[in-house]
């Protein structure tokens, strides 16, 4: 037997379980096919840019994140608690048509942002109705979590929009692209309203952000809990077999590791080849990442680290953001550095890069044609769907010591990341305690 437990995947959920079951007492062994930890969690370094695989942020309010990362080490530098919009033109505005840009409006938090109240009331978003419709439909996301919000039916967003008749230019302008970016998909349909409310109970208990070295940061954090020579990189799973004493053998270029107990904590589509679990419909995102040598926004918001959407819903980018404002560390000095997100589309071609350059550009207000690009990343499986009525939580014990575990498993978030290795780990420690 060549340890107690092989974790098959380096991503955040592999990662945190096998530092809990390290922290039990057990021998752990984590295969990785990448060259790096972290699974989806990835970031890279171009011309001393920083980027992360994909438009990412880190909310310190997931009660997981709390309990398990070091969020002082990682040095969280947060967005500002609101979204710049960028309104469809009026009527009386020179030269409107339908995809003119209008003004850029700020709408932010008064709890955290008390001096811009007036920016927000002068938005033309905060019809009381509609913020006292909003406030209806939250309002199940503030209470006990398994008493008030999962204990009642679920139904899909659409659906939940219905009753407190969640409705108008603050949910079409605002709220629909905003959850567009979050949740990759503008599929409200068929998204759940519970796992919805769960990721706004998160946005207002805390403000999301980005680590000064960059999303890898977190998983790194995780995985340096772990002795040195558990985790190796460059080792890709071909298959699992039982042994005849019940043990399993996990076969991986050219070499066998043998284990009481095999969790296999790789990408949904991974899973079900090694482990038969169905994996579920993923959703996708494509991200461009663009340099700048002068300020890449104007007005009077142009210095706020402030996420932007495009209330005219007239091209692919669901949000863009000048990264640099909120974390300078991901910019050399002096240069700036901007993301533009979209959906990757089922079928078809995904965005080309000037219609995202030009839709990018009339989002932040300034013009795009001296920015340079500087990656590109289409991510088909960025995020598992969250369809009604959302299953909280999926069995991770198949039995006979093969485990399964992930954010497909939990909640598609860095929350049902942490939550899913811990479970996980518990599990595997059921079976293997004597």
């Amino acid at each position: 037997m060549d340890c107690d437990v092989v974790v098959i995947g380096a991503g955040l959920a592999g990662l945190e379980c096998a530092r809990s079951l390290h922290d039990r007492g057990y021998t752990v062994r984590v295969l990785e096919a990448g060259d790096a930890v972290g699974g989806r969690i990835r970031t890279e370094h171009v011309d001393g840019f920083t980027l992360d695989r994909g438009f990412q942020l880190l909310n310190p309010a997931y009660p997981a994140v709390r309990e398990r990362i070091d969020l002082d080490a990682l040095d969280l530098r947060p967005f500002f608690p609101g979204v710049a919009v960028r309104r469809p033109a009026t009527a009386t505005q020179p030269g409107a048509g339908p995809t003119t840009p209008g003004p850029l409006v700020l709408l932010a938090d008064p709890r955290c942002a008390p001096r811009h109240l007036l920016d927000t009331l002068r938005s033309g978003y905060a019809s009381p109705l509609e913020l006292l419709a909003l406030a209806r439909w939250a309002a199940p996301a503030l209470g006990p979590v398994r008493r008030r919000l999962l204990a009642r039916p679920d139904a899909t967003l659409a659906e939940s929009f219905v009753g407190p008749h969640v409705e108008g230019r603050l949910r079409r302008e605002v709220l629909a692209p905003f959850l567009a970016g979050v949740l990759a998909t503008d599929d409200d349909a068929a998204t759940s309203a519970a796992f919805v409310r769960l990721l706004v109970r998160a946005f207002l208990l805390g403000t999301p952000g980005v680590p000064a070295a960059g999303m890898a940061a977190l998983p790194e954090q995780v995985a340096a809990h772990l002795p040195e020579g558990v985790v190796t990189l460059g080792s890709r799973v071909e298959r699992i077999e039982r042994a005849d004493d019940g043990a399993r053998r996990v076969h991986a270029g050219g070499t066998t590791v043998t284990a009481r107990a095999t969790v296999v904590a790789t990408d949904p589509t991974t899973a079900e080849r090694l482990a038969g679990v169905p994996a579920p419909a993923m959703k996708g995102l494509v991200t461009c990442w663009f340099a700048a040598e002068e300020p890449p926004t104007a007005g009077p918001f142009a210095r706020l680290p402030v996420l932007y959407l495009d209330g005219r819903r007239r091209g692919p980018v669901v949000n863009a953001a000048v990264m640099s404002a909120a974390a300078p560390s991901y910019a050399p000095p002096g240069r700036h550095l901007i993301q533009a997100t979209c959906l990757l589309p089922a079928t078809g071609p995904a965005p080309d890069e000037a219609t995202i350059r030009r839709q990018a550009a009339e989002m932040v207000g300034r013009p795009a044609d001296r920015w340079r690009l500087l990656a590109r990343h289409e991510i088909p499986h960025a995020l598992p769907a969250q369809p009604a009525p959302l299953a909280v939580r999926r069995e991770v014990s198949l039995g006979d010591g093969l485990f399964v575990c992930g954010d497909h498993r939990d909640t598609a978030s860095i929350q049902g990341a942490i939550v899913s290795g811990r479970r996980t780990a518990r599990a595997v420690s059921r079976r293997l305690s004597p």
